[in-house]
């Protein structure tokens, strides 16, 4: 079970490059899906970091978590 959790690393990487990559769009469903996608790696982040106790790392990843969530009900009201 450890080795699966420390694998999430990989996952939690490529979902937040990819996000990174969404997020800078133009269209704003694009941008939508960004932060969902940053919402998701921040909740891999965290798995690893619970597991790997990186308690820094959690701490970054819940505050991440708040402005994510701002920018997807700011990119909420944007016009497509």
């Amino acid at each position: 079970m450890i080795d699966l959790i420390d694998a999430l690393q990989w996952p939690a990487i490529a979902v937040t490059i990819t996000a990174g990559w969404l997020v800078a769009s133009r269209q704003p469903s694009r941008r939508r899906i960004g932060f969902y996608s940053f919402l998701l790696s921040n909740a891999l982040w965290v798995a690893w970091g619970w597991n790997d106790g990186a308690y820094a790392l959690i701490t970054l990843q819940c505050c991440l978590v708040v402005s994510n969530v701002r920018g997807l009900y700011r990119s909420a009201g944007a016009q497509e």
